[in-house]
């Protein structure tokens, strides 16, 4: 009984010193990490504008393969018509999901309304990603939400 009541406490005392030196190390991290993700935002809205003048919104699907995709949207003065992309954050599969990022995938959105995004498996006018529908379909949804938040 000693024996279970001792590896108790020290169990209790290591876990109490991680999670401080845990909180600790988030303290001094979370404004670096908040700055720089502001910075990444700020770089995206003008990149994805592509020197043109228009409006960016930052757009996000929650039903990509990987999880979660977020993308800066940049679109023309009539607030409809997609200018180019940028992802923010994306955990698709690399090699396959993760080609979402290339331009091969990218310019097939330029000049097209965002609202009525769609692959052409549902209909649409958007080439899949071999391999990555889900992923292709997360992408149309994300810069549709764009579209919403302008």
């Amino acid at each position: 009984m000693k024996k279970i009541l001792g590896l108790v406490i020290s169990l209790t005392i290591i876990s109490g010193a991680c999670a401080a030196v845990l909180a600790y190390v988030n303290s001094i991290t979370a404004e670096p990490i908040k700055a720089t993700a502001e910075k990444a935002k700020e770089a995206a809205k003008l990149a994805v504008l592509c020197g043109e003048e228009g409006y960016t919104a930052e757009g996000r699907s929650n039903e990509g393969y990987g999880g979660d995709i977020v993308l800066m949207v940049g679109f023309k003065k009539d607030k409809k018509t997609v200018i180019s992309y940028k992802v923010l954050q994306a955990t698709e599969t690399p090699g396959l999901g993760m080609k979402l990022k290339a331009p091969e995938f990218a310019d097939q959105f330029v000049g097209k309304d965002g609202s009525s995004l769609k692959v052409k498996k549902d209909g649409g006018e958007i080439e899949a990603i071999t391999s990555a529908t889900i992923t292709s379909r997360a992408v149309c949804k994300a810069i549709a939400d764009a579209q919403k938040n302008l």
